[in-house]
């Protein structure tokens, strides 16, 4: 997590707001495509350094599809983990009690202490299949 604290400018301001509003993970280029269709001056080269000042304070997720790309979600507070529709995106917030024992197990078989760890579980949504 980044040490120094966030400052939200008005085009920083602008990007939070949009991802606000989205239930699902958006690339940079949706969300500047958003912030255009409502008027808001924002480069692209902006979104792209707001969603990384994001993800680096822990104020959202960061999804990668099978090309590579990233998709930003706000998401809650909690430790949590995704499962995402490959189709459209549809994206639900898990808990995973099992996976949280696996990883600290791990780690102490290992000797390692401070650990972190992500998991996203792909598949079709209802709507898709």
């Amino acid at each position: 997590m980044a040490e120094q604290p966030l400052r939200l400018t008005r085009q920083r301001q602008a990007v939070a707001d949009v991802l606000a509003t989205l239930d699902d993970f958006r690339s940079a280029q949706e969300i500047h495509e958003l912030l255009a269709g409502q008027g808001q001056a924002v480069g692209l080269a902006t979104v792209y350094r707001t969603l990384q000042l994001l993800a680096d304070h822990d104020e959202v997720d960061v999804l990668r599809g099978r090309d590579g790309e990233a998709s930003y979600r706000r998401c809650s507070a909690t430790h949590h983990h995704h499962l995402v529709c490959r189709s459209c995106g549809a994206t639900v917030e898990v808990e995973g009690p099992a996976v949280e024992q696996w990883t600290r197990t791990v780690a102490d078989q290992h000797g390692y202490a401070d650990v972190s760890h992500t998991l996203e579980i792909f598949g079709d949504c209802p709507r898709c299949r």
